[in-house]
């Protein structure tokens, strides 16, 4: 993990960050997701500028190329982008009692199992412990569920999301003390 640098994302980087987000569901859902769920997942995932503007976004570069992005939030949006189908609330948190939201998690696929996802994980969840917040949460894929459960993270329940087409894809609400 030492051999890449991180940053945090700037509206700049928003067109790099969004293509690397559809290289990202396109390959690595499959095997996890039907392809017509695949072509759904874009409308319930992707990237809520928020958290750049924020500046709680980080980009994981390997010599200044991206190659994996995430964030957390002290909002209580807990997932979907800009785009997506999802109701976001921009409302606050409270750290005493709320738990933070670790979000819009993507490696690059040619970079998958390199160790950028817990990189990324151990950027937010630090940030989020800066913040004072004793918890978080996350919205799960199917292809990110074992990545966070190596993170210490466990089940809180599952969810089926449908897309405008009616196309359902399971995913999974899942939590972590700090």
């Amino acid at each position: 993990m030492g051999e890449f640098a991180h940053a945090l994302a700037t509206e700049a980087d928003l067109p790099r960050l969004r293509a690397l987000m559809t290289r990202a569901i396109e390959e690595l859902q499959r095997g996890f997701l039907t392809p017509e769920q695949v072509t759904a997942s874009h409308q319930i995932m992707g990237l809520d500028t928020q958290l750049v503007k924020d500046r709680t976004y980080f980009m994981i570069l390997d010599q200044g190329a991206l190659v994996g992005c995430g964030g957390w939030s002290w909002r209580a949006t807990l997932f979907g982008g800009d785009d997506s189908i999802v109701a976001r609330e921009p409302l606050p948190l409270d750290p005493a009692k709320d738990a933070a939201k670790i979000r819009a998690m993507y490696v690059d696929p040619a970079h998958a199992r390199r160790g950028i996802g817990k990189r990324i994980m151990a950027l937010c969840e630090d940030a989020a412990r800066a913040a004072g917040f004793h918890k978080v949460e996350l919205m799960a894929t199917l292809a990110g569920r074992p990545l966070y459960e190596v993170c210490g993270y466990t089940e809180i329940e599952a969810v089926e999301a449908t897309s405008r087409e009616g196309v359902v894809v399971p995913i999974i609400r899942m939590g972590k003390p700090l």
